[in-house]
């Protein structure tokens, strides 16, 4: 079973994928949307969906650190409904809180790279964070 992840901004989606057990997540690249023109790279997830063959969705929930539900939360859900509407396949969602602030971590700690190579990145990272976690939940 493949299932992918994503990290859902009003900007970019990053974008992860499960091994085909379902043991890890790969971050895979980060396609670029624009919310509020109502373009969410929905062509390009779809080309990675067939690519990979994936059979489910994991989308993270931005909450905020008291459990409550922002904008972005409802955001992401839009997303996750349209997706699982348009390819037909079921859309779960995991916490987020605090993934991209790991990523960012992980990335000053161990790359070392600069801001300008993080901002290049991180979106695909925390996608992989929130799969990974998911799996590691899940199965």
């Amino acid at each position: 079973m493949r299932i992918m992840g994503l990290d859902v901004g009003s900007k970019t989606v990053g974008v992860a994928i499960s091994d085909p057990l379902g043991f890890t997540a790969q971050g895979l690249e980060i396609i670029p949307i624009h919310e509020e023109k109502g373009e969410f790279g929905l062509e390009r997830l779809g080309e990675l969906v067939k690519e990979y063959k994936v059979d489910k969705f994991v989308i993270g929930l931005p909450k905020n650190m008291n459990n409550t539900s922002g904008p972005r939360v409802e955001a992401s859900q839009a997303y996750g409904q349209r997706i699982a509407e348009l390819f037909v396949l079921p859309v779960d969602y995991q916490d987020e809180r605090l993934t991209t602030v790991a990523a960012e971590r992980m990335l000053v700690e161990q790359a070392d790279i600069s801001r300008s190579k993080r901002k290049k990145v991180i979106d695909k990272l925390a996608a992989q964070l929130i799969l990974q976690n998911y799996l590691d939940r899940n199965f």
